[in-house]
């Protein structure tokens, strides 16, 4: 018996309702499944497929070597159909003006999610996110393409449209997974690289082509296209590192961090950005010479807008086309392990951009964010708000976090604006919030969030930290949730970033004027496991750079620099300083010119940055400056009331007991004789001095070392009597 197509004839039962074929046309067919591909006809299988601008097509078997027959035009151009006698698998054969394309019907794929994907998602517990929605390159039926899958609940019509169809929404509409409100379709035969969005018929109409919101790769900027990326198979030779990591990043190990912005380290010779596999020749050896346990990258999820430094991102699941792909990110993260150099992500779940082809109004309501713009729309940053009290949005976010931290084996996500977050009436005034069910002012679905978050990156990521900015005070954030807290690993100390900023500003003349501004972190210091951060922000927006702040003439500039950062990293609390910041750049950074490097022939420059390597040297081979960071028995103020000399001395101790001694002369006046006591006689050596000449100092100090004497001294049995260097750090530790 044939199995030849029989022929079409008008108003035979092939053809569906000229109602469902004009919605095809308009593209507001909400089920293109029940229309097109295959459908069972008796014996037969009725095949039909809406192409427009095909000038033909053809069924073909599956081995492509056998014509089955020609479909025959139905009710409108673009609409083809036929009837096989025998149901088999088959090809299409189409016509183009510009040529011949063979390739599987999509509508002959039976739904690809399973129930369970969709369970998970719409409780707002799919941990896999990115390998399950979004592009997904896939055989299914031992035929190669990709998956796609999108949420979009109040759509009417979503399509996939690209190079690959002509950017015709008509061509590739999406099947709807009821209740769930995700769209899905298997297109067969496309690759990794093909560019595409979502054409989004909403309530209202047509909506501006959506990117994908959960992409994992997308055009260089300006484009704002999702790419379809190949499946990160990156062979990682990170397994020692990983192993070791809890302890490296525990509260009693050394963590010193260099925030930078990956386009304005360094640039290339002709200001192109370099990408991740140059960034790793150049950065990594220096981050390693130079001491540091980690870097901070400022957020390099795609993000449209290159002003915002990352901070306003769209693709949460996609690292930035600008520096390359993710295979080269991986092997970037890779390369910093395999040295020796945690790396840290800043990653933002507040907020968002509005550009249109975003998650605003994503299908046609206020879908990731709150839809009243005093819940939803962020004033101070013309972003929405992402409404995490929405279980889906909740699960999209903690599976961005987890993508990071899983895929690509990063050791920590720092939270940006977790302020905002908190507080529903962050930056607003009476009258423009709206407050919780109890009434109050917290975000109790942000924080809900923020608990569930932090709990589940530890139970599944082991070793993995969060870190929080939040620059209120705010109970528990550093607390484990168990005990009522937010459960971040560690929350950066604002406030004693902005006292010791305001303090060292001062003219030394008036410091014994605000002399508490470097005290009082001490009140709160165990309160919080605290990062001491000079951030980026510190030096942006007519802030001046840090060297700019510093008082008096330039020697005076460097010398206060010198005392500052030493001061910093003797001090109770992991540290965070931004790149730049190290060598002394004059200006505010800039984030389209790479640093001011040519610095580094000056030689005050140069010592200012040999001072910072070798604080980080100290710092981590030194238990004591880093052991008891959470522990009250590593500290102990010895001079904490001296304001007018506006010295300060207080002792670090180790585990075991052992102390170094820190003194600190904060004006620009030698001190001789200067008594401050110890716990143990014997000789002190003088290990660190930040006025040492190969710092760019004047070489005031005590000789290398002193002996203490038996002279009782601010409560301890013994002293030394020191001459300290202006503007100066001195540590001694005793010997034997």
């Amino acid at each position: 018996m044939s199995n030849r197509p029989a022929v079409v004839m008008p108003g035979e039962n092939l053809l569906p309702s000229d109602a469902d074929v004009d919605a095809l046309v308009r593209a507001e067919h909400g089920d293109p499944f029940a229309i097109l591909g295959p459908h069972a006809d008796g014996d037969g299988l009725v095949i039909r497929a809406y192409l427009p601008n095909a000038l033909s097509v053809e069924v073909l078997d599956r081995s492509g070597a056998n014509a089955l027959g020609s479909m025959e035009q139905g009710q409108v151009p673009g609409f083809f159909v036929t009837r096989l006698l025998h149901p088999q698998p088959y090809l299409l054969r189409i016509r183009w003006a510009g040529g011949e394309q063979v390739t599987e019907d999509p509508y002959s794929f039976s739904p690809q999610l399973g129930e369970i994907d969709m369970h998970l998602f719409s409780e707002g517990n799919h941990r896999e996110i990115g390998r399950v929605f979004g592009a997904q390159v896939v055989e299914v039926d031992g035929i190669s393409g990709v998956r796609f899958a999108v949420w979009a609940p109040n759509a009417r019509r979503v399509s996939v449209v690209g190079d690959f169809n002509g950017w015709d929404g008509r061509r590739h509409p999406m099947r709807l997974r009821f209740p769930s409100g995700v769209w899905e379709l298997f297109i067969p035969r496309l690759q990794p690289g093909d560019a595409y969005k979502y054409e989004i018929l909403g309530p209202q109409g047509v909506l501006p082509l959506k990117a994908d919101p959960v992409a994992l790769a997308t055009e260089h900027p300006p484009g704002t296209a999702s790419v379809v990326a190949r499946p990160l198979d990156y062979p990682w030779r990170d397994a020692d590192w990983l192993q070791r990591r809890k302890a490296l990043q525990a509260y009693d190990a050394p963590m010193s961090i260099y925030e930078l912005h990956a386009g304005s380290w360094q640039r290339a010779d002709d200001d192109r950005l370099y990408d991740w596999h140059e960034l790793a020749e150049r950065l990594i050896p220096y981050v390693v010479e130079m001491g540091f346990t980690h870097i901070e990258l400022m957020p390099i999820m795609e993000h449209p807008f290159g002003g915002s430094w990352g901070y306003q991102p769209l693709s949460q699941f996609a690292p930035s086309a600008r520096y390359g792909t993710s295979h080269d990110f991986a092997a970037f993260v890779d390369a910093c392990h395999q040295a020796g150099v945690g790396v840290i992500l800043d990653w933002v779940p507040a907020h968002f951009p509005t550009d249109a082809h975003g998650l605003g109004d994503f299908d046609g309501t206020s879908l990731y964010e709150y839809d009243h713009p005093f819940e939803g729309f962020h004033q101070d940053w013309d972003t929405y708000i992402y409404n995490l009290g929405r279980t889906e949005v909740h699960g999209f976010m903690l599976a961005s976090a987890l993508h990071w931290l899983r895929e690509f084996h990063v050791d920590a996500l720092r939270v940006d604006a977790v302020a905002s977050m908190l507080y529903r009436d962050y930056s607003r005034k009476d009258g423009e919030w709206i407050p919780n069910r109890h009434g109050g002012r917290e975000n109790l679905e942000a924080i809900d969030f923020l608990r569930h978050l932090n709990d589940v990156v530890a139970s599944e990521t082991p070793g993995a930290l969060v870190i929080a900015e939040e620059s209120t005070a705010f109970p528990g954030v550093s607390k484990p949730t168990s005990e009522g807290g937010l459960g971040f690993s560690y929350k950066w100390n604002m406030g004693w970033m902005h006292d010791t900023l305001k303090y060292i500003q001062e003219d030394p003349v008036h410091r014994r004027y605000h002399h508490d501004k470097m005290t009082f972190g001490m009140i709160y210091a165990y309160s919080e496991h605290f990062v001491l951060p000079i951030s980026h922000d510190e030096v942006v927006h007519g802030k001046g750079s840090l060297i700019d702040k510093m008082p008096g003439d330039r020697w005076q500039k460097f010398a206060n620099l010198r005392a500052y950062l030493s001061f910093m990293w003797t001090h109770p609390g992991k540290k965070l300083l931004f790149m730049g910041s190290e060598f002394g750049q004059w200006r505010e950074w800039n984030h389209d010119r790479e640093l001011d490097w040519f610095l580094l022939e000056e030689p005050d420059h140069r010592g200012a940055q040999h001072l910072v390597r070798d604080l980080n040297r100290l710092y981590r081979t030194e238990p004591a400056l880093h052991q008891l960071d959470s522990d009250p028995r590593g500290f102990q103020w010895l001079i904490g009331d001296d304001r007018g000399n506006s010295v300060l001395a207080w002792l670090r101790r180790d585990a075991e007991g052992r102390p170094l001694l820190v003194i600190g002369n904060f004006t620009p006046v030698v001190r001789e004789g200067y008594r401050v006591g110890v716990p143990q006689e014997g000789r002190w050596q003088e290990i660190f001095n930040s006025d040492a000449a190969c710092y760019g100092g004047s070489n005031v100090g005590n000789g290398g070392g002193i002996l203490a004497e038996g002279t009782p001294a601010h409560g301890e049995q013994y002293s030394l009597q020191l001459t300290l260097p202006p503007l100066g750090v001195v540590i001694l530790r005793p010997l034997g």
